[in-house]
C-alpha cells in the first residue's frame, strides 16, 4: 500500500530509513525514544529488554511502510 507522503527519507547509501522528514516520523521516534527510557527507569531487566526489542521492531515496520522509495539496498547512485 503506497501512501500519500512518507514520514522518512530514504539512507543515501546502504538499507533502511534515514531521518524523518514529517511531524508524523519525528512524532514515531520521539514516541519510540519516550518508550525506551520509562522502560528502562520503570521496568525490571527482563521486561525492559522484551520492551526494547517488542519497540524497535514495531518501529522498524513503521519506517520501512513511511519511507520513501521503501527500504532497498542503496548505493549512492539513485
Amino acid at each position: 500500500m503506497q501512501h500519500s507522503k512518507p514520514w522518512f527519507a530514504a539512507k543515501r547509501y546502504h538499507y533502511g530509513s534515514g531521518l524523518p522528514i514529517a511531524w508524523q516520523g519525528w512524532l514515531v521516534l520521539g514516541g519510540y525514544l519516550a518508550v525506551i527510557a520509562a522502560a528502562s527507569m520503570v521496568l525490571s531487566r527482563p521486561l525492559a529488554a522484551a520492551t526494547v526489542v517488542s519497540s524497535t521492531v514495531i518501529l522498524m515496520i513503521v519506517c520501512a511502510k513511511r519511507t520513501a522509495g521503501g527500504w532497498r539496498w542503496r548505493s549512492g547512485q539513485d
